[in-house]
Order: C-alpha cells, then sequence, then structure tokens
C-alpha cells in the first residue's frame, strides 16, 4: 500500500508542477491537471509493476470425511443420519483404514483419522469431519492438524453389552496334546454379575464355565481341550452363552488351531547335557509351534525329555523327518538327514569327532546377522564365557551371529553361523556353555532367550513346501481387516496369483510391497486359497471386530473454520489500470484543446 501510495503522490506533484510552475498557466487548469496526475499515477504503477499478496475465501463446497469405520453401523450407531447429513453438507470421502476398500459402506476395521485429514489439508477447501469420536489414533491428531477441519458428532446410543476380547491359544498342536486357551470376557452396563462361557467345534461343546465377573467388569477364563477330539484343522467358537445383550456380534471370536501328527520344532539330544535341557525349556517358552525333545540313553533307546517317558525309534524318526525345525544337540543320529524340515539347528559338541578346545571364551555379537536384534542393549561383556569351542570355517555366504576370543584377547572365532541355501535354512552353534547364561538370570537370561526366540523366527522362515512362496501371516482376522500374507520364497517378491474359494471365490493376484508383505480383503467367512506354483492354506474372517466394543468418545463438536487462500497480484495485471491510464490521457487533452493548448 504504501508504495502505492508513494507514486500517487509524486504523479500529483509532477502534474501540479507541470501547470502552475512549468506552464504557469494557474487555477483554471485544475482539471487538466488532476487528469494528468490520475494517468501519471496509472503509468507509474504499470511502469514499476507492484505486486502484493491478497487473501479471499477457499474456493469449492466442503470436503466432508465421513467416518466409514464398522462401529458406525454398530450397537446404537447413526450411520444412516450421518450419511444423510454428509450428502447435504458437501463432497464425501471414507476414512478409518488408510489401507481399506472404496466401498462407499462402512466396512473398515479402524478409525483412523488423521491420514485423510492429512490429506484434506492440501486442499483450499473447508473440511468437515462427520463422524462417531471413536478414534484410534486421537494421539495422532497434532494440534496444527485438528483445528483445520470443523466436526459433526454422531454418538452412539450406549447400552448393554458382553464380549470376547481376547483369545489365547497356539496355532498348532501336536496330536494327542491338550490345548489350552485363554479367553477374556467384559461387560459393559448393568447386567448379571456371572457369565456362561463356552468353546464349540459346530454345534458339539467342548468346554464349558461358569464364572463372576470381576469388580471391573473383566474375567479371564482357561480351558484345557484334548486335541483327540478335533480334526486336522478345527474351527472352534469361543462365546458367551446367551448373553442377550445389544451387540451379538462381539460375543464369539473364532479360534484355528491346527493338529497334526508331529511337533513342529523337535530337539534331537544327543546326550541331553545342561546346553540340550536348557535350550528344550527355552524353546518350550518361546515357540508358537509344538515343541518335543527326545534324548537318546543308549544306541536306540530314547525318551522323551518332558517327562522321560520312553520313546519308540519310529516315533523320534517320524519326528525329526516331519518337522519344521529339527535341531541336533551332539551326534546327529543316521534317521535325521532324511528331515524335510525347512529349519536345521546343528549344535556339534564332540561326539561325532569334531575337534574341542576348552578354555573361557568370552562373546561379541555381530551388528549385521538376522539375529543381532536380540542382544542390542545387552552387556556381553559381563555374560558367563563359553567353556569350549568347536573350530568352524563360515562358507561366502554364511552370516556370523557370535564369535569369541579366548580371555578376551587374541584371535576371534565364529561359534554362531547361519547360511540359507536351496530353500532351506541352516543354524550352527560351535560352543558350548551358553545355558550358563540361562542359569545365571537378569540379563543374561534374557538375552538367551531372545537369542533362541530370534534363531527359531529366521529357521522358520524358509520356505514350506506345505505353505508355498507366501503365507498367511494371521489363520484368522477381524472383520473389516484385510488377510495379510508373507513373502516366504527364495529371492525378491513377486507377483503371485491366488484363487480363494469360500464364502465368496475369486481369482486374484498377490502384490507385494518392499517389507515383502500383500494384503487380500474378503467378507466375513471361511476360505481356502491356492497358489499359482503350488501350495496353500486356511484363512477366516471373523465376524468379530473391535469396532463393535463400546469405546470412548475423543472428539467434540467443532464449527468449519473460515479457509482463506493467499495470492499474489500485480499492477499489470490489472485491466482497469489500463483504461483509467486511457481515459486520464484523454481527458487531459480534451481540457487542453478548451484552454487553447495543445
Amino acid at each position: 500500500m504504501l508504495p502505492v501510495l508513494f507514486v500517487v503522490i509524486l504523479a500529483g506533484l509532477a502534474a501540479w508542477g507541470t501547470y502552475w510552475r512549468l506552464e504557469r498557466i494557474g487555477p483554471r487548469a485544475w482539471l487538466a491537471a488532476v487528469c494528468r496526475g490520475v494517468a501519471w499515477s496509472a503509468l507509474g504503477l504499470l511502469l514499476l509493476d507492484l505486486s502484493c499478496a491478497r487473501m479471499h475465501a477457499g474456493r469449492g463446497r466442503p470436503l466432508v470425511l465421513l467416518d466409514g469405520s464398522l462401529s458406525m453401523t454398530g450397537a446404537g450407531g447413526r450411520w444412516a443420519e450421518a450419511l444423510d447429513s454428509a450428502r447435504l453438507w458437501g463432497e464425501i470421502r471414507l476414512f478409518g483404514d488408510p489401507a481399506g476398500s472404496t466401498d462407499t459402506a462402512p466396512a473398515l476395521g479402524r478409525s483412523a483419522l488423521a491420514p485423510a485429514l492429512r490429506a484434506a489439508a492440501a486442499s483450499d477447501r473447508p473440511v468437515l469431519v462427520v463422524t462417531d469420536g471413536e478414534l484410534d489414533d486421537a494421539a495422532e491428531l497434532t494440534p496444527e492438524l485438528l483445528p483445520r477441519a470443523g466436526v459433526r458428532l454422531f454418538p452412539r446410543a450406549r447400552g448393554r453389552d458382553l464380549a470376547v476380547t481376547r483369545v489365547d491359544g497356539p496355532s498348532r498342536v501336536t496330536a494327542g496334546d491338550t490345548i489350552r486357551v485363554e479367553a477374556e470376557v467384559r461387560a459393559w452396563g448393568p447386567g448379571q454379575d456371572s457369565v456362561r462361557v463356552e468353546i464349540r467345534l459346530d454345534q458339539r461343546v467342548l468346554a464349558r464355565q461358569v464364572v463372576r465377573l470381576g469388580p471391573d467388569g473383566i474375567v479371564l477364563v482357561r480351558f484345557g481341550v484334548p486335541s483327540t477330539a478335533l480334526p486336522a484343522e478345527a474351527l472352534l467358537r469361543v462365546g458367551v452363552a446367551d448373553a442377550a445383550d445389544d451387540e451379538p456380534r462381539d460375543d464369539v471370536r473364532l479360534y484355528l488351531v491346527r493338529v497334526t501328527p508331529t511337533p513342529g520344532v523337535v530337539l534331537l539330544a544327543t546326550p541331553a547335557d545342561w546346553d540340550a535341557r536348557f535350550l528344550f525349556r527355552a524353546l518350550r517358552d518361546v515357540a508358537q509351534l509344538p515343541v518335543r525333545g527326545y534324548t537318546r540313553i543308549e544306541r536306540d533307546r530314547w525318551r522323551n525329555m518332558e517327562d522321560l517317558a520312553p520313546a519308540t525309534l519310529d516315533e523320534v524318526s517320524q519326528a525329526a523327518r516331519r518337522a519344521d525345525v529339527l535341531i541336533q544337540k551332539g551326534a546327529s543320529p543316521e534317521f535325521a538327514r532324511q528331515t524335510r524340515a525347512r529349519g536345521i539347528w546343528d549344535w556339534p559338541s564332540g561326539e561325532g569327532g569334531e575337534t574341542i578346545i576348552p578354555g573361557e571364551w568370552y562373546v561379541t555379537a555381530s551388528p549385521t546377522s538376522p539375529v543381532a536384534g536380540a542382544l542390542i542393549g545387552l552387556p556381553l561383556d559381563s555374560f558367563p564365557p563359553l567353556i569350549q569351542i568347536t573350530p568352524i570355517e563360515p562358507g561366502a555366504a554364511t552370516w556370523t551371529g557370535l564369535s569369541v576370543q579366548l580371555g578376551r584377547r587374541g584371535t576371534e572365532r565364529p561359534v554362531f553361523v547361519g547360511q540359507a541355501s536351496g530353500g532351506r535354512r541352516h543354524v550352527m552353534t560351535a560352543g558350548e556353555g551358553l545355558w550358563r547364561w540361562a542359569f545365571r538370570g537378569g540379563s543374561s537370561e534374557e538375552g538367551y532367550r531372545a537369542l533362541v526366540a530370534s534363531t527359531l523366527s529366521w529357521l522358520l522362515g524358509g520356505t514350506d513346501s506345505t505353505t508355498g512362496p507366501a503365507r498367511a501371516i494371521r489363520p484368522v482376522v477381524e472383520n473389516g481387516r484385510p488377510v495379510v500374507f508373507e513373502w516366504t520364497g527364495g529371492g525378491l517378491p513377486a507377483p503371485l496369483g491366488i484363487v480363494v474359494s469360500g464364502v465368496v471365490s475369486r481369482r486374484d493376484t498377490l502384490r507385494f510391497g518392499g517389507e515383502g508383505r500383500a494384503m487380500l480383503r474378503l467378507p466375513p467367512g471361511r476360505y481356502r486359497y491356492q497358489l499359482d506354483g503350488g501350495g496353500g492354506g486356511v484363512v477366516v474372517v471373523d465376524e468379530w471386530s473391535e469396532e463393535w466394543l463400546p469405546r470412548a468418545v475423543v472428539l467434540a463438536d467443532r464449527t468449519v473454520p473460515a479457509v482463506t487462500e493467499a495470492s499474489i497480484t500485480s499492477t499489470r495485471g490489472w485491466m482497469w489500470l489500463f483504461l483509467v491510464a486511457i481515459l486520464a490521457l484523454g481527458g487531459e487533452w480534451m481540457v487542453r484543446r478548451r484552454l487553447g493548448l495543445r
């Protein structure tokens, strides 16, 4: 504004000076001087091309972010009312699951607002959020993000609800084992003090308990179900019987368990020394698969490490041959060479004629191995040393997880190495005395358990011929959530064809991202899938969803803030300024002609 005012004043003074001082015409030329001042002001502004910022209201209809999560259609939900209002208020965009579908119905298993709000903030349009206020990512709504949008709440009506909020149990058991299942039941609103919880296979009741709810409305129920009563793939229903609440869709949760003739992890200990005993204990604690340990007392006499019960040679041979991970501590029996395991963990200790070097061998960890994360931040230099090692020479494609030095000096020797080849993963531990880490307790015990868990996880990452180059990470997923597949084949992930049959049948393509995962969305039901090139499995999409559960409202109503837009304008963009200059020059010429001037 000041530059414009300066140009106008300067032009006015120049016009006055020319008529009063140079031409000495005096007051009778005041109209001509005004016209000249206006013309020179316009020409000066056009010549300098001054620019300035201009603020104006945002353009277009408001952008309405409508909650598309399942909670909008839950008990007491107001989806129809919210949808009708949103249509009147502006252009609708559903939000919920960032990786969700583009359906126009509320079918998403999450209520995430922040990603949609960030995208809408880039627009110059007013933004209005229409939701029930039950969000999963309230902590991500920063003070800079939320004030840019208005909020209209359609909260759910609160009523009585009984729900199974959690079910824990093994995804795979060995035939003859007892399945330990733990369920959490929670109540909202007024209701009875006790509930009846059941586990069913189809219409058959496998277990039943009547339990009292705690003062906070929560109770944990533990069941033991014999696997002998189950088929190879059992879809169990864990739920509250006769709940008679407002939301029946959260009363039951599905639980898929596979019963196999052989365990998933098999430890053959010959003999069962201290390292083998502590390893077996750690495996049972950290493994998600059934674990069996067998020790050889004499040449062909084996015993179960769980209870020292006798085990036949055929039983041990079959378990070793069909195991997912085979661990051999000490000498390897002949039949173990026929295993189809995708992961093998060898732990020589001299029984097979290997060279043994005793001493106090202190351990250091490599920061680049697949098991490095298990030991990050742990004081390895204060852990008990190994008592003996077997010299090994790692190959070019072998990674080293642990190395040792005799008395903390001298040459480092690898004692924990691994490699993957031919679809199978192999780990070798060439040292004795790791059991001392677990025996000591504290951080060394935590490091030992983490090392065992990390090693087992890496060994299970090998290609499984039964599941193919990809596998479903979770056999049962919640309603509204995608089935996530993980690439387990060799090499880089590639698009993979899949045929799904069940409630709906279709052919699709799994496209894996940089993290080696792909997603497939399916409606609730049980499905069997087959992958191109072999392999397949079963997945279940449950009717249960966390969205059905009553949750706190984390937003409040807000009016839509005024949206302004800043733009840059210049004087040469003012077309009317050219017209003013022309009219002013023409007016001055006419006045001068009347005054008898040229």
